[in-house]
């Protein structure tokens, strides 16, 4: 591991806003190149995603978000960056990472530089929202590294008020040593030999920061294997207790649902949210503000949360994955993991909804288009440079765009694969199938598989009176295309969305994500989603706003 020359570097009083979006610009990509091992230490026999990707996509989300400010104050930077954070956090690492993020700039409010008390008080603000934040507090995890951390940095700051690197380096050291602790706080970790995942995550993060201010950023390399492993004693069994106890079958019992959405409303009681949620399920976390509300909770019934929140507000980036289904496939991935490849997905999309949507599903970069804003071969090639990597995933989204993306493919030098999805709904179900940690072309096969366990329906209005099949469609008419065909023509919108329903037979369907563009407002699409589910009791509706033009909606049905 780099040490760094303590004695060859400057003091470092202070730093500027736009210091502060380096820094943790670098901390992101440092923690992109340690992801992988990261998610090496998840042990828990229901894994709730992966924990460097997690932190990694929140990350992204930060600093997407954080570019936008033209004021380049220290308060102003932090605040967009918690922003971005909360709406880009996934699973239980990247919503914990976005409370800290928040508390931080909580701490940072009215700032305009950074220096070192302003960052012990923002990194105390950090570890008080991150305990807020979680119903169940638990020591030996990413709570505890930023507790720790905290307190070292308090102290630092307290010896020397005038050095922002020496603080640093005394907070990282802290960080190592605190997650070297977490298996004696965590008898899972210590008897599968390994420390906290999202606590390395931290430390790796708080790395790039002083790597930033070092002036290292260039020369940062991989983490030794030894930080992410503990010596076993001679006495703990080869083979975990955990691993055993999950062997026996008169021990099993149903996980549930991971269930993970943001409500949108006024007045939001995120007290009272909590204690509700408490009541329905496990691994509870309720964060946000009065507007703002994401909800993560292991549940056996995730309809009832989603009937909760849509009493509260608008729901939107509804997840939910069966924790039976993951953890049967567990202990072989965590015996053999597949090696790791740096890939970029470059995806094109319309709206700024349906945007964030694929940057939170690992997309890393977007070009605006679709339907009636075709990119050219030029734009297209453009993006795929931009990206970091040299193995780039393109998803067209849209049949007239695959011909320009296998055209872009040609002429750069990067190695990359057009996956030839044709609607947005093909190409949100393929990010379900990426996995970072897998080579490119086996990433292209998993995709390709789950882009069509999706049946993608799209609803817009006829520009010219015509005929298809049996279909008399006259100008302004409503059409429902299935797949790209079009099924359905009425003069109601409504009606001629459950035309469609009908015809796609969604009565044997089981999921349907609702994203409604720029024409329609937040109640209808809410009623349109509970009319929806008195006609299909069954099906579980993700309501999004996608903000796409021409296409009040486009929906996913699976």
């Amino acid at each position: 591991m780099s040490t760094g020359l303590v004695s060859q570097r400057n003091p470092r009083i202070s730093c500027s806003g736009y210091e502060l979006r380096e820094m943790f610009c670098v901390a992101t990509r440092w923690l992109e190149k340690n992801a992988t091992l990261i998610n090496a230490l998840n042990v828990f026999p229901v894994p709730d995603g992966d924990t460097g990707t997690n932190m990694l996509l929140t990350m992204r989300s930060t600093m997407a978000e954080a570019a936008q400010p033209l004021n380049t104050d220290v308060s102003d930077i932090a605040e967009a960056m918690a922003r971005g954070a909360l709406m880009g956090a996934r699973g239980n690492s990247g919503v914990i990472l976005s409370q800290i993020i928040k508390g931080f700039a909580k701490g940072l409010t009215g700032q305009l530089s950074l220096g070192p008390s302003e960052m012990a008080h923002a990194l105390h603000h950090a570890s008080i929202a991150a305990y807020e934040g979680i119903s169940k507090p638990r020591e030996g995890t990413m709570l505890t590294v930023i507790k720790d951390v905290a307190a070292a940095a308090k102290i630092s700051a307290a010896q020397d008020s005038h050095d922002l690197l020496a603080l640093m380096e005394t907070v990282v050291e802290e960080a190592r040593k605190s997650v070297e602790r977490t298996p004696q706080l965590l008898d899972v970790l210590r008897e599968a030999g390994v420390v906290d995942a999202g606590g390395q995550g931290i430390f790796v993060i708080l790395k790039g920061i002083l790597y930033y201010l070092r002036g290292e950023d260039e020369q940062i390399e991989l983490i030794e294997d030894g930080i992410f492993s503990i010596k076993k004693e001679t006495h703990v069994a080869r083979q975990p207790a955990f691993i055993a106890a999950r062997a026996m079958p008169s021990e099993e019992k149903a996980y549930g649902y991971c269930t993970e959405l943001i409500i949108k409303g006024r007045d939001l009681n995120q007290n009272q949210i909590r204690q509700w949620v408490e009541s329905q399920g496990e691994s509870v976390l309720v964060v946000g503000d009065g507007e703002t509300v994401k909800i993560h909770v292991h549940t056996l019934h995730p309809g009832t949360i989603i009937e909760f929140a849509i009493s509260l507000g608008s729901v939107h980036d509804l997840k939910i994955q069966n924790m039976d289904d993951q953890h049967e496939d567990f202990l072989q991935i965590r015996r053999a993991p597949v090696p790791a490849s740096d890939i970029s997905v470059v995806a094109v999309v319309a709206g700024g909804g349906l945007e964030k949507v694929f940057h939170s599903l690992g997309t890393t970069a977007v070009i605006s288009g679709g339907q009636t804003m075709n990119p050219s071969c030029a734009d297209i090639l453009q993006a795929i440079d931009s990206v970091p990597s040299d193995k780039v995933i393109v998803l067209p989204n849209n049949k007239n765009i695959i011909p320009s993306a296998e055209q872009a493919a040609t002429v750069t030098k990067k190695k990359v694969r057009v996956l030839p999805t044709r609607s947005i709904p093909q190409g949100l179900s393929a990010l379900m199938g990426f996995n970072c940690e897998m080579e490119l072309d086996l990433n292209l096969e998993e995709m390709s598989r789950a882009q069509e366990r999706v049946r993608s329906i799209e609803v817009t209005s006829a520009i010219r009176d015509t005929k298809i099949s049996t279909l008399q469609i006259k100008k302004g008419d409503y059409i429902g295309l299935i797949d790209g065909n079009i099924k359905v023509a009425g003069s109601s919108l409504d009606q001629t969305i459950f035309s469609t329903f009908k015809a796609v037979d969604a009565d044997n369907a089981e999921i349907v994500s609702l994203f409604y563009g720029d024409q329609v407002d937040d109640d209808e699409a809410v009623n349109l989603s509970q009319a929806l589910k008195e006609q299909y009791p069954q099906l579980e509706i993700e309501v999004v706003q996608g903000g796409q033009p021409h296409y009040p909606y486009i929906i996913s049905i699976e």
